[in-house]
């Protein structure tokens, strides 16, 4: 369901409260874009030359698994691996940007499409990967569904190493320099879903994937 209209709807009710036209001026934006690029950065942990190898101990951490490969060609493979090792379906949907890999000769049965009841592995890439707490970065859009990465029992996620930032705040940066603003979501993944609510007991699974792993690729 597209809400953009409601949202833009309700904000320009909030101007209009406030005494201001529906929509931003070309100079309100600039404004607000220089207010962000001014504004100090608040302290924040020093991070080593080499990013990939802390977002790998961070991610881990997380309960979150990761397998290295060389090359893009190389997951379809990697996956199966995974899979099989998990005893899980060879059966998954994946974003549509990843319909170039060859799924099929790896032995991989892939919808790229939303995932319905039932489907038990979603494939997607990320848009980045922050190394200070080994988190996923996913940005919605036509061909990567939010979804993908949040129904499925098993959420695998390609990170190219290329894509590791060094925090979140690196992370926004980046989507404002490459997408001018935000999408309709964006989805900060840190590990498999969790809750202690019951006796403080972590339960993984609770409102979203059981498994999360990372099949990062090297030369990308």
């Amino acid at each position: 369901m597209d809400t953009s209209i409601a949202r833009r709807n309700i904000l320009a009710r909030i101007r209009a409260a406030q005494g201001r036209e529906p929509e931003p001026s070309a100079a309100e934006r600039e404004a607000a874009a220089d207010y962000v690029t001014r504004h100090p950065a608040g302290p924040r942990p020093e991070m080593p030359a080499e990013l990939t190898v802390r977002f790998i101990e961070e991610a881990q951490k997380l309960s979150t698994t990761v397998d290295s490969v060389h090359t893009l060609a190389d997951v379809p493979a990697a996956a199966h691996r995974y899979l099989t090792g998990h005893a899980l379906p060879l059966q998954a949907i994946a974003w549509q940007t990843l319909q170039d890999l060859n799924w099929a000769e790896a032995g991989l049965s892939v919808e790229f499409r939303k995932p319905r009841d039932g489907d038990v592995v979603g494939l997607t890439g990320c848009f980045c990967a922050t190394a200070e707490t080994g988190t996923l970065v996913l940005l919605s859009g036509p061909q990567t569904y939010a979804s993908a990465g949040l129904l499925p029992e098993t959420h695998i996620a390609i990170v190219p190493a290329s894509r590791i930032v060094a925090g979140h705040e690196d992370a926004f940066g980046l989507i404002r320099k490459e997408r001018g603003e935000l999408p309709r979501a964006v989805n900060f993944v840190s590990g498999p879903s969790r809750t202690g609510d019951i006796e403080q007991t972590i339960v993984l699974g609770a409102h979203g994937p059981y498994r999360v792993h990372v099949i990062l690729v090297q030369d990308a």
